[in-house]
């Protein structure tokens, strides 16, 4: 019995990186194999920083290159000034990361990631 419990955690011991390398480091950076709503903020909030070449504090929809559609853009633009501040974005990040989180407890997992809600959060980060 002390063998089979022996592999058995050798086994997840070594499955667990394989599956931890399923999520983009950027989103992951604490390793643990999941994403919380802090990391994927703090990702986007560095996406958007990038984004944001002319440092205007605002994206237009040429400047999120594709990571929106433009009616998600324009559900994503309460005051419909054509642009997204950064609190518009994280919005758009956090509602998305719900979608990716059925279960509600706070995290994504790889095969949460690889949902179809998951793949466009992922999309809108990358």
């Amino acid at each position: 019995m002390k063998i089979r419990s022996f592999v058995f955690a050798a086994t997840v011991a070594l499955a667990m990186p394989a599956y931890a390398a399923k999520i983009p480091a950027a989103l992951d950076p604490d390793k643990d194999g999941t994403v919380d709503l802090a990391e994927a903020k703090a990702a986007a909030g560095a996406l958007f920083d990038k984004l944001d070449k002319d440092h205007e504090g605002t994206l237009d929809i040429k400047e999120l290159q594709g990571r929106l559609s433009r009616a998600d853009f324009a559900g994503a633009d309460p005051d419909k000034d054509k642009t997204l501040t950064k609190d518009e974005f994280l919005a758009v990040v956090e509602q998305r990361f719900n979608a990716a989180n059925p279960d509600a407890d706070g995290t994504l997992d790889a095969k949460e990631l690889n949902s179809p809600e998951g793949k466009a959060l992922k999309k809108l980060l990358k």
